[in-house]
C-alpha cells in the first residue's frame, strides 16, 4: 500500500471561497512588502476547481474587495453594478411594494454590485497563484492533524476507495499537510471547524450559531427582459409568518435571472420543505411571469450562517484560525457575506503572518486576530447586526420592527435590550404529536418548465460523485432514525434536504415496531450541509466525499 505523503508549509489554508484566498493573498502581499519571498502559503480546496462550489446571492459590498486589492473593479468579473432597488411583501395572489421612502437603509444598495460568486471566486484563485501562493483543488481537508491541543496540520481525504473502505487500483492515499498556522475557510458548518469547535469548546459562553438555508437558480430570459443589476428583494409568501426567511431576484448580464428563496433552519413544522418552499415561490403569479418562457440553467443550495456576532465561535487557538462563513461573518441584516468573508481573511492573514515572523504560533500570539477584527469596520458592522435573526422568534413583523429599531440604537434589541440570547435552530423543530404539521399539504405541482422535483434539479447542479466509495454522510445510529424519529417527527431529513438524500424506507408493523432502512442516496448530495445543521438528533455528520465531487456551480 501506497506511504502517505508529508509536505510543510508555512501557512496552510483550507477553502476556496472568498475569505480563504482573501487570506493567501494578503499573506504574500505581506511577504512580498517585507522582503520574505520564501513565506510558502497552500490553500486546498474540495472542489474540483476553484469556484466549484461557489455559490451565493449575491450583492457585494465592495468594502472587503477595496482593502484587499485596490484597483479589482477594472479586472473582477461583476455583472453589474446596482442599477435598482425595490422590496416586496407577497401575499398568495399578489405584492405590496415598498415605497422608496420607507425602504429601510441596509436595504438599499447603491454603489454595491451584482455577480456570481462562482466566477468571482474563481478570479481571486487566479489572483493568489499571481501572488505566489499554491492553490490544489481536488484537496478535501477530511481531518485536523493534532499535538496535544496544537493543530499542526491537515489530512487530506484518500482518493480510490470502495464503499466498503477498501482500497481500490486506484487508491491515493491523501498526503498530511504539515503547516506552523491553518486557516479553516470551509464555508457554513466547515468539518474541520466543527472538530476544532468541539476539541477546543471554542463555543463555550456563545450563543449556538443558527443557519437558514438558500435555495438558488439562474434562469436564461428573452432578451431585452432583464435589467441587469435590478435587485428585487422579498418577504411573506410562501413562508407562514413564524418562519424566518424571504426571497431574492437579482439582475445579471446577458438576460439572465438570478432568483433565490431562503427559509430558517429554526421552523417548528416538522414536514417543512425549503426546495418545495422554493418551488411555489416560483408559482406565484408575480415571480411566474418574470420567467415566462425562460430556461433553468443551474441550481443549488447551501447554509447561511445567521447567527450574529454572539455567536461567532471563538477563531483562535494553538496553531489555528477560523474564518469567513465558518466563522459566522456574516450580516444577516443586510443579506451579505462576501465582503465580511475577505475582511476576515485579511484580519487572519495579517495575524498568521505576523506569528510566522515571530516564530511563535500559540493561541495567545493568534489572539491578535480578534484585537484587529474589534478595531475594523467589519466588527462595528456586525455589533450593529448582533440581534437581528434573533427577533425574528416571535414572527415576521415582530422581527421586522426589532430590525428597524436596531438601526436607532447601535443593534440594541427592541430599542432596550443589548443581547437577545439566541437558541439551536434543530431545537425549534416540534414533534409531530405537539403540532399539526402543515407543510406537506401545500406542495408545488412539479411542472418540469417552471418546478422540478429535486432529482431534476440535482442534475441541474453539475452534481456527481463515484457511488463507489464510502458515503460522506454518517448517521451515527440509524437505529434512532427508525425507533425515534418515525414516531417522534415523521422523519424530517426527507423533507429538509434539498437534494433527496435521504429516504427512509421505514414502517410501522402491528407491534409498535419499525422495520426497514434509512437509504443515504450519498451522490445526490450538493454540499449544502442542512442535514448536518437540521438533523433533531444532531446524529448526521457530514464530511467531503473524494476531492473534485460534488457540485459544479457554473455562474452561480
Amino acid at each position: 500500500m501506497p506511504e502517505r505523503d508529508q509536505l510543510e508549509v508555512d501557512v496552510l489554508i483550507v477553502g476556496g471561497g472568498p475569505a480563504g484566498l482573501a487570506a493567501a493573498i494578503r499573506l504574500r502581499q505581506l511577504a512580498k512588502e517585507a522582503g520574505k519571498d520564501d513565506l510558502s502559503v497552500m490553500l486546498i480546496e474540495k472542489g474540483g476547481d476553484i469556484g466549484n462550489h461557489g455559490i451565493s446571492g449575491a450583492v457585494v459590498d465592495p468594502a472587503g474587495f477595496n482593502d484587499l486589492l485596490p484597483g479589482w473593479r477594472a479586472e473582477a468579473p461583476l455583472e453589474s453594478e446596482v442599477t435598482s432597488d425595490a422590496m416586496w411583501y407577497l401575499t398568495a395572489g399578489g405584492k405590496i411594494g415598498v415605497p422608496a421612502a420607507m425602504m429601510p437603509p441596509m436595504m438599499k444598495n447603491a454603489g454595491k454590485f451584482v455577480a456570481s460568486l462562482q466566477k468571482l471566486t474563481k478570479w481571486l484563485g487566479g489572483v493568489a497563484e499571481a501572488e505566489g501562493a499554491d492553490v490544489f483543488p481536488a484537496f478535501p481537508g477530511q481531518e485536523l492533524l493534532w499535538d496535544g491541543d496544537r493543530v499542526i496540520g491537515v489530512r487530506v481525504g484518500d482518493k480510490g476507495v470502495d464503499h466498503n473502505g477498501k482500497p481500490k487500483a486506484n487508491y491515493e492515499p491523501g498526503p498530511d499537510l504539515l503547516a506552523k498556522v491553518v486557516i479553516l475557510s470551509e464555508g457554513p458548518r466547515g468539518t474541520l471547524a466543527k472538530q476544532a469547535i468541539a476539541k477546543l469548546h471554542l463555543d463555550q459562553g456563545r450563543d449556538p450559531m443558527v443557519y437558514a438555508v438558500g435555495i438558488k437558480e439562474i434562469w436564461q430570459c428573452a432578451p431585452g427582459s432583464v435589467q441587469a443589476g435590478s435587485v428585487i428583494h422579498t418577504f411573506g409568501y410562501p413562508l407562514p409568518n413564524e418562519t424566518f426567511g424571504g426571497g431574492f431576484i437579482y439582475g445579471l448580464s446577458g438576460d439572465v435571472l438570478d432568483i433565490g428563496l431562503v427559509t430558517g433552519l429554526d421552523y417548528s413544522d416538522p414536514t417543512t420543505d425549503p426546495h418545495d418552499n422554493f418551488q411555489r415561490y416560483k408559482q406565484h403569479p408575480v415571480i411566474a411571469k418574470m420567467l415566462e418562457g425562460a430556461k433553468l440553467l443551474r441550481y443549488g443550495a447551501k447554509a447561511i450562517p445567521e447567527g450574529g456576532l454572539y455567536a461567532m465561535p471563538q477563531n483562535y487557538a494553538d496553531g489555528l484560525l477560523i474564518v469567513g462563513d465558518s466563522a459566522g461573518f456574516l450580516n444577516g441584516m443586510r443579506l451579505k457575506g462576501i465582503h465580511l468573508a475577505v475582511k476576515s481573511g485579511m484580519l487572519a492573514a495579517e495575524t498568521a503572518f505576523d506569528a510566522v515572523v515571530a516564530d511563535k504560533f500559540d493561541a495567545v500570539t493568534l489572539s491578535a486576530v480578534e484585537t484587529r477584527f474589534k478595531e475594523s469596520w467589519a466588527y462595528d458592522e456586525l455589533k450593529t447586526a448582533r440581534n437581528f435573526h434573533q427577533g425574528f422568534k416571535g414572527g415576521l413583523f415582530a422581527g421586522m420592527l426589532n430590525a428597524g429599531l436596531s438601526m436607532y440604537t447601535g443593534g440594541k434589541a427592541f430599542g432596550i435590550k443589548d443581547r437577545l440570547e439566541g437558541e439551536e435552530g434543530y431545537a425549534q423543530m416540534r414533534k409531530i404529536t405537539e403540532v399539526a404539521p402543515k407543510a406537506f399539504e401545500t406542495r408545488a405541482k412539479i411542472d418540469n418548465v417552471l418546478t422540478f422535483d429535486k432529482l431534476t434539479d440535482v442534475f441541474n447542479s453539475g452534481t456527481m460523485h463515484d457511488e463507489d466509495q464510502v458515503a460522506h454522510l454518517h448517521v451515527a445510529d440509524t437505529n434512532i432514525c427508525a425507533e425515534r424519529c418515525t414516531v417522534e417527527y415523521g422523519n424530517p431529513c426527507q423533507y429538509f434536504c434539498p437534494a433527496q438524500v435521504y429516504e427512509p424506507l421505514f414502517k410501522q408493523n402491528g407491534d409498535g415496531n419499525v422495520d426497514g432502512r434509512l437509504q443515504i442516496n450519498f451522490s445526490n448530495c450538493v454540499h449544502c450541509k442542512t442535514c448536518d445543521i437540521m438533523d433533531p438528533y444532531q446524529i448526521i455528520t457530514w464530511v467531503p466525499p473524494q476531492g473534485g465531487e460534488g457540485p459544479v456551480y457554473t455562474g452561480m
